[in-house]
């Protein structure tokens, strides 16, 4: 299977991208299809050995629209097409509404000039050409979509505004020759109204869709290749994997690599939106579009091209605004039907009014009125558009909504499971207690234990050393080193026998824990792991060692508490333990000592008892649990962003991106609701009132050209929201 994404060109509503949608639904080894009216693209996924991408193109033309093909490198086709569009609907905008004003001139204040050509002022005459011009040359596009629809036996947008249009001018031509009043004015003025709304919605649209532009923009375009003749200067297309690049103080990190040399602080704020930089060193990872601010480094690269962050962040955003969320698909349906009730309902008020009157002209423009207010619009931009901009501004702060159902589903959450490993703790051991408990002097004892635990690869021992680089400690020479497997490590420093490692090493040492036995005894209580140090066979201090805490988890649960929704923490820690790290967070509901094939089944309880329950974990472990969560949120590692599992990815591990994450998502579903309200109650309301001839012709396209724009403007809100 194959999933393909292409931009498609001339589509005007919401009814064309379901016409496109369907067509390609129905063509060959397709297995589904989505068209996006807001974002102008479709998604495709289908069987490549029952078609091919050339013949889902040819669906697309048989359907009477077109695929754009010419993508410049580096460009977003969209944003091109809407900057070229944009300058086009300018120019036929501005042309419109000069046309527009110069026949309501002559409307309004009935000039004549008393020059008669075949039996007609020569005012009259030039209310005829100019509402000529402007109907059928600058409105071309609707007529041709008139003509488009029609061979497929369908009705859209275009069918409403060419019908109502034509029928003015058409009239307007009959009540000439019987020299009653004229409406030429409304079909130029309904003309230009409807492409100003067009142009205004346009420019809408591409503010809303600006984030992957943006995104794309980010990448850097050139980067320094190190070779055995020097440094050059290539483009960053031109990188390979293994390539060393040299990257400046103030420059790009040109794609995803290892630092093999030198140390400098990363702004990773693009990516993660944190503001605060990183400090990085040999052996770190570094990632494409970030910024290298205060020294040099060398790095080997790692992935180029699509195998980037950003590549795959960009890849994320754009499939989840070609990706509908559920109910965009009873939007579809109402819009489906919607044209062709429309022009049942103008016909009827046609009918109706010249029943009721006897007058052709008080029949004609009600029903003209119901054509040009009743386009579906605002209906078939009102989810599209919230979801571009939420997902949008997801990803510049680092939380990718992969599909709209995830925005449908964080609106439903009342419990929150974090994974305690690597999601509210670091996930990796660090001193948090350092306690003399034999009299040597701290710089002493630390120096020790800092030259001895230096040899060991252990974790614990890692940690020890890290802490002791810390308080920048020298070392010492160690002689005899004995590494213990699972209890610690002995050696010699200045001829005393040193030992570090666990109560078991020590009790099997026979060696007196002494007056350090009340603090290990405090350590253990706080489920942290002591490690004694021992001199010359006594202990004379300890290390408390523990899975520490992220600096945000506190906040991150504070305000999961003020949302009113329950947290839970589940670990494989035994249940002392996990209560003791609970409590330090403020999470009071623990479910501890799950097996890691377990933890979906944790979910499926919760849900049993009706909760709506989101699970926050690594995308690796925790899959099955993500899966079967009602909303799963992933936590990126930096190796693979694209993680399937969860419906959100958070590209850093921080638990309060979490709690971001379903606020944003609330936030924009609650926006894609106030947008359908909004456009189905203007449809409810303003119909019948121009079909009751309540509403001018005029007042209809201005009212329905705002419309739209009020819902992308409604959308847009969004981008304002604190991060």
């Amino acid at each position: 299977m194959q999933k393909k994404i292409f931009t498609i060109s001339g589509m005007h509503c919401a009814s064309c991208a379901i016409v496109i949608e369907k067509t390609l639904k129905e063509a060959k080894g397709v297995e589904e299809a989505s068209v996006n009216f807001a974002t102008n693209q479709a998604a495709v996924t289908y069987d490549e050995n029952q078609t091919s991408e050339h013949a889902l193109h040819g669906a697309v033309a048989k359907a009477g629209y077109s695929v754009v093909t010419e993508q410049a490198v580096g460009e977003h086709a969209h944003h091109q097409k809407t900057e070229k569009e944009l300058r086009a609907m300018k120019q036929k905008v501005t042309a419109a509404i000069v046309l527009a004003v110069l026949i309501l001139i002559l409307a309004v204040f009935n000039i004549k000039f008393g020059l008669e050509i075949f039996g007609y002022d020569l005012g009259v005459w030039l209310q005829a050409v100019i509402g000529t011009i402007a109907i059928l040359f600058l409105g071309s596009d609707f007529h041709k979509g008139l003509l488009k629809q029609l061979r497929h036996f369908r009705a859209n947008m275009d069918t409403l505004i060419s019908l109502g249009t034509l029928t003015a001018l058409v009239y307007s031509f009959f009540a000439m020759s019987r020299g009653e009043d004229l409406y030429f004015e409304t079909g130029a003025i309904i003309t230009a109204l409807v492409l100003l709304g067009e142009f205004f919605e346009l420019r809408s649209r591409g503010r809303a869709s600006a984030a992957i532009e943006k995104l794309i923009k980010l990448g850097a375009k050139k980067a320094r290749l190190i070779t055995p003749a020097g440094e050059k200067e290539i483009d960053v297309e031109a990188v390979k994997v293994s390539d060393r690049l040299l990257v400046k103080p103030g420059e790009k990190i040109p794609v995803d690599g290892e630092i093999i040399e030198g140390v400098s602080t990363i702004d990773e704020s693009m990516m993660t939106g944190e503001s605060l930089p990183v400090t990085k060193k040999t052996g770190d990872l570094v990632y494409g579009a970030t910024i290298n601010l205060d020294g040099a480094l060398v790095m080997e690269a790692r992935r180029v091209g699509e195998g980037t962050m950003l590549a795959q962040i960009i890849k994320l955003v754009t499939e989840a605004q070609t990706k509908k969320a559920p109910i965009q698909k009873l939007v579809d349906q109402v819009s489906g039907i919607f044209v062709p009730v429309v022009l049942a309902v103008a016909l009827a008020t046609a009918v109706g009014w010249f029943l009721f009157s006897g007058n052709l002209a008080a029949s004609i423009i009600p029903a003209v009125a119901v054509l040009i207010i009743a386009c579906p619009c605002a209906l078939g931009l009102a989810t599209p558009t919230a979801i571009m901009v939420g997902t949008g501004k997801g990803a510049e702060e680092g939380i990718l909504i992969k599909d709209g159902e995830a925005l449908e589903r964080a609106k439903k959450i009342d419990v929150l499971i974090f994974d305690k490993t690597g999601t509210l703790t670091k996930g990796a051991p660090a001193v948090t207690d350092f306690l003399l408990c034999g009299g040597d002097f701290r710089e002493k004892a630390l120096s020790l234990a800092g030259s001895l635990e230096g040899l060991s690869e252990h974790p614990l021992a890692k940690a020890i050393t890290k802490y002791a680089e810390s308080e920048k400690i020298a070392k010492l020479p160690v002689k005899n080193f004995q590494n213990i497997p699972g209890k610690g490590v002995v050696g010699e420093i200045d001829g005393e026998r040193i030992i570090i490692g666990t109560t078991k090493l020590i009790a099997e040492e026979k060696i007196t824990v002494g007056e350090c036995a009340p603090l290990v005894a405090r350590l253990e209580n706080e489920a942290k792991t002591a490690v004694l140090l021992v001199k010359a066979g006594k202990a004379i201090a300890v290390f408390g060692i523990a899975d520490t805490i992220k600096p945000d988890s506190i906040e991150a649960i504070k305000k999961l508490k003020e949302m009113k929704i329950e947290s839970i923490m589940l670990t494989g820690d035994n249940q002392k333990t996990a209560e003791a790290i609970a409590r330090q967070i403020g999470i009071t509901n623990v479910l501890a000592e799950v097996l890691p094939e377990d933890k979906a089944a944790k979910v499926k309880e919760l849900q049993a008892k009706g909760k709506k329950v989101a699970f926050v974990g690594d995308g690796i472990n925790d899959a099955p649990a993500l899966a079967e969560a009602t909303l799963g949120i992933a936590v990126g590692t930096g190796t693979d962003i694209a993680i399937e599992a969860g419906n959100i990815v958070l590209v850093k591990g921080s638990p309060l991106k979490a709690v971001e994450a379903i606020n944003l998502a609330k936030l924009t579903f609650k926006t894609i609701r106030q947008n359908l309200f909004w456009a189905f109650f203007y449809n409810t309301a303003a119909i019948p009132l121009a079909a009751f001839g309540f509403l001018d012709p005029i007042i209809a396209s201005f009212a329905m050209a705002f419309s739209s724009v009020s819902v992308v403007g409604n959308s847009l809100r969004i981008k304002r929201r604190n991060s």
